[in-house]
């Protein structure tokens, strides 16, 4: 009887426990490399989604980038990721990367623009795109979206990968193997300042540069669709760069799965918009989250209905 009671005293608490201690539901969030913007804006998130929605307990993890985190989406591995749009509607569409089938993703909301570096230093003599060719050069991680960009602007340059000795690195491991002389310049695509291209910069004895590349932009929208425009990374983005850098921009999403519930959708979303301010102290990029900005032309996949509730209470007409 005694053991009975005993049990009995343990299931009477357990049930008065409050709802969330309970009922926590863990969600895993896909970023990107450590050397990269997506890396600390998702465990910025996860932080404050476990903090402040009492139902969530939130994760995030690196991975490759944006095509990697989309194929953890489709495997169920991943509820909510980081993607370029252009990465995420071939996914929503299942083309190119992933014409095996499309991937059910949704959009929480437009997060901030994903600036394409064209990165090289002085005494490699690449002064210009087109001198890329014969050169060292990554063209970004395995899976990567960055490696997605880099194909579709090269081919709108009126070149392939094979004009150049082919690497696949993060920008991180880019950066060092510029340093050791191994690689002679590499493609990245991410927000600014991106601390892999700020920590060559700042390297004794290196002279930053970085490419223009804007005038292969309508060669790429006139294959691809309206997913890039021009645009410039200021001068002084990086230590010692004298001058503007003209390159092309995509947007970068925040997806989720479409089963994802409508009420996560509208918690994560509302999270981002109210402790913005804490967003920004993870990374300057969370200072892009606006509701001018949240609109089906940037975010190119549909908006998922829990996001949709949220923007609608704002005033924002999203579908």
């Amino acid at each position: 009887m005694f053991f009975i009671n005993k049990y009995l005293v343990i299931l009477m608490a357990m049930l008065a426990m409050p709802v969330a201690a309970q009922d926590k539901l863990n969600i895993f969030i896909a970023t990107g490399p450590t050397s990269g913007v997506y890396y600390p804006m998702g465990g910025g998130l996860a932080d404050l989604l476990t903090k402040y929605v009492p139902t969530l307990n939130a994760t995030a993890g690196t991975t490759a980038g944006s095509i990697a985190n989309l194929q953890l989406m489709a495997n169920k591995k991943a509820d909510v990721s980081f993607s370029m749009a252009d990465a995420g509607w071939d996914a929503y569409k299942g083309q190119q990367k992933f014409a095996a089938g499309a991937v059910p993703v949704r959009a929480l909301m437009v997060l901030y623009p994903n600036r394409m570096h064209v990165v090289t230093v002085e005494g490699t003599g690449i002064n210009k795109f087109s001198d890329l060719k014969g050169k060292r050069v990554s063209t970004g991680a395995v899976n990567s979206a960055t490696e997605v960009m880099a194909l579709r602007m090269t081919e709108a340059q009126g070149m392939t990968f094979k004009d150049f000795t082919q690497e696949r690195l993060d920008p991180g491991k880019s950066a060092d193997a510029i340093k050791d002389k191994k690689l002679d310049a590499f493609f990245w695509v991410g927000g600014v300042p991106t601390a892999a291209v700020t920590e060559l910069a700042a390297t004794p004895g290196v002279k930053i540069k970085l490419i223009d590349h804007d005038e292969g932009v309508p060669g790429m929208n006139k294959i691809y669709g309206p997913l890039y425009v021009r645009d410039t990374i200021p001068a002084k983005t990086y230590p010692g760069q004298d001058q503007s850098a003209r390159i092309a921009t995509v947007w970068n999403v925040l997806l989720a799965r479409a089963d994802v519930s409508d009420q996560v959708a509208y918690d994560i979303v509302k999270t981002l918009f109210e402790r913005k301010a804490d967003m920004e102290r993870v990374h300057p990029e969370s200072r892009n989250f606006d509701m001018k900005y949240q609109t089906n032309a940037a975010s190119v996949v549909p908006f998922h209905p829990g996001a949709i509730k949220y923007f609608a209470e704002k005033g924002v007409k999203v579908q």
